[in-house]
């Protein structure tokens, strides 16, 4: 049976998802689980719920917990990173109240723009860290990355260890999903071929039993069917050709055109929620407490089969059944049209050889060209990371296209400044 770490283990519910998805299989229901977290009150609650989680399913793992990281490493077969440096406070806050006072206004801020640049900033390090004592423990260990931002996160693991790496996400079977409820089909009907960057793939082909199934898409969007909260990407897909991946609140701040200070109809008009992530933490957290009494007490815990990457890739690993999964690695030959190295997501098989990504060849030009403004941000933010030149930072802010749209180039210097004061020592220092 695999030995599985969980790094960040402290998020409960994404654990307890992650956990009840592995166990639930018979070939790994007798794992060892390794709990790992910062946070020692967090930690033992998603310890109680694993057990609990484990009971649910008739499962007899060997589950333990710990605050020590290279404990919880050494020797392990599969590491799942779920941490978010620095929390909600005080990090995610300074990434949204700092820009403001600029005029700058986010939706998410975890994967690109001034916000997803900081965060960045402050997790490539710790997840160079992680791989380093991995490198050291357990170097033939698959390391399943769940962190964002993804590219960023990807792109320096690959540059700078020697760590096998694969980021998840699931926004490309979840928008599949969302297309099949728009086109008022069954989503296991659905088949498609996905490619681009993690939060900003696009598909392909998107079919239903050979049919392209584009045209019906095309048909929601003109008679006005398309859902209130998905009006940016229905708009991008009429200006681009081809579907986006990532949902409508995270694309409009990857992009230069739908928030724009000075024209509030915009924001109205397509339906964006600006500070929705803040919105979002606030509610979490003053759910916390209930959640954790209801997760450690005797009320029923449901156990579902979520819509996460994991554990098929250590199923598919450790018992020889082959997968498709779409996954973030490093592009090396597999889209023709971005830069080599870089991270792309791409359809991957999976299987007791572990992962095999899939060769796409070249995007169209106007979706390359398009991710290619988001990559000049995650490239210059990795090297930024990996150099520890201040410059770089500023580089990056500079090519951002939200930023770049709002600021000048003395605001997006002074915004950067005060951000990397205002993050202490989150960050390291910077040349």
């Amino acid at each position: 049976m695999p030995t599985i770490t969980f790094i960040g283990a402290g998020s409960t519910v994404f654990a307890k998802n992650l956990l009840g998805d592995i166990l639930s299989y018979p070939e790994l229901a007798a794992s060892d689980i390794r709990l790992h977290d910062i946070d020692p009150a967090r930690l033992r609650t998603s310890e109680i719920v694993a057990q609990r989680v484990a009971q649910a399913l008739g499962a007899r793992p060997t589950l333990s917990a710990t605050t020590d990281r290279r404990a919880a490493l050494a020797g392990a077969d599969f590491v799942i990173a779920m941490i978010q440096v620095g929390g909600y406070r005080p990090s995610t806050v300074i990434d949204f109240e700092v820009p403001k006072k600029y005029g700058l206004r986010q939706t998410i801020a975890d994967t690109l723009g001034i916000g997803g640049i900081m965060r960045g900033l402050r997790t490539i390090p710790v997840l160079l860290d992680v791989c380093r004592d991995m490198e050291e423990l357990c170097p033939n260990a698959l390391f399943l990355q769940y962190v964002n931002p993804m590219v960023m996160n990807c792109w320096a693991i690959s540059r700078a260890t020697r760590i096998r790496t694969v980021g998840l996400c699931h926004s490309v079977q979840g928008t599949a999903h969302q297309l099949a409820h728009d086109l008022g089909l069954p989503p296991e009907e659905i088949n498609y071929i996905c490619a681009g960057i993690n939060h900003l793939a696009f598909y392909l082909r998107f079919e239903r039993q050979g049919q392209d199934l584009y045209p019906a898409l095309r048909r929601v969007a003109a008679e006005g069917r398309a859902p209130e909260w998905n009006r940016v990407r229905y708009d991008a897909f009429q200006r681009f050709g081809y579907f986006p991946t990532e949902s409508s609140e995270h694309f409009s701040e990857y992009v230069p055109w739908y928030i724009k200070r000075d024209r509030p109809d915009l924001i109205e008009a397509f339906n964006i929620p600006l500070d929705e992530y803040p919105r979002r933490c606030e509610a979490q957290l003053a759910q916390w407490e209930q959640m954790r009494v209801e997760l450690e007490g005797g009320a029923p815990l449901a156990v579902k089969r979520s819509p996460e990457y994991g554990s098929f890739i250590i199923h598919s690993v450790a018992a020889g059944v082959p997968r498709v999964i779409y996954g973030n690695v490093p592009n090396h030959g597999l889209i023709d049209n971005l830069p080599a190295g870089c991270c792309v997501e791409v359809p991957v098989l999976v299987d007791e050889n572990g992962l095999q990504p899939t060769h796409i060849g070249a995007l169209p030009p106007q979706l390359a060209a398009l991710m290619q403004t988001n990559l000049n941000v995650q490239g210059l933010t990795v090297e930024a990371a990996l150099t520890r030149r201040r410059d770089h930072i500023y580089h990056a802010a500079l090519l951002d296209p939200h930023t770049a749209a709002e600021l000048s180039v003395d605001q997006i210097y002074a915004l950067v400044d005060e951000l990397i004061a205002a993050h202490g020592d989150y960050l390291p220092a910077y040349h």
